[in-house]
């Protein structure tokens, strides 16, 4: 059960995360100091640094916490899946557990807001990208352990998780630079991509 310290910590925690999310959101990741974001909850940068590494760390934080939720959740999938089928349904049926995990700390939308903000950031584009590849690595690991294969000697695991990340990648692009802002429109925008997927690989696309 948590305790009380634990509870004023972790709102405090909430408290900081939120207020970086809008500032970053509002007036532009590089234009936001710690002090600012500190300021915005009436602490001090010392306590701002005790929660999080600096800018960089807070801006990415709820994605750390839907990738380790998205891991979770492909651990949990049946084991007589298929590697690919386990990632899609361990996306598509995990997606009301993400959304209360975002829901925990931010609102829906200022999450989906920070989202934009990140493609259009340089540098927190390539924090992004960076932690996306080691979630990778560590889903091609699961993949390996629950079909019995060596990761380090059987490219599968990371072939298949490759093309995973990468309809996933195509999906928020396209998000990010369409009129439909929810949370459910990226959903349905990467069920729609991941069935594709065969077909993309596989199929003529010449059509005449």
């Amino acid at each position: 059960m948590e305790t009380l310290r634990e509870r004023k910590k972790r709102r405090t925690r909430e408290s900081l995360l939120r207020a970086a999310l809008h500032l970053f959101t509002s007036q532009g990741y590089e234009r936001t100091t710690v002090d600012e974001i500190a300021e915005a909850v009436d602490v001090s940068q010392r306590t701002f640094f005790r929660y999080f590494a600096g800018k960089e760390d807070v801006a990415l934080a709820v994605q750390k916490m839907t990738e380790a939720a998205f891991v979770a959740a492909v651990r949990a999938r049946p084991p007589h899946e298929a590697p690919m089928r386990a990632l899609r349904q361990a996306f598509l049926e995990g997606w009301d557990s993400i959304r209360e995990t975002v829901e925990s700390v931010v609102p829906v939308e200022l999450h989906l807001r920070m989202y934009r903000t990140i493609e259009s950031t340089p540098a927190l584009l390539a924090a992004h990208l960076r932690r996306s590849a080691a979630t990778e690595e560590t889903l091609a690991r699961v993949l390996a352990e629950r079909e019995g294969v060596d990761v380090d000697t059987d490219p599968r695991p990371r072939l298949a998780v490759a093309v995973f990340g990468g309809v996933i990648r195509v999906a928020e692009r396209q998000w990010c630079t369409s009129e439909e802002f929810s949370l459910e429109s990226i959903r349905t925008l990467t069920a729609e991509y991941l069935d594709q997927v065969g077909s993309a690989l596989t199929g003529n696309w010449r059509t005449g």
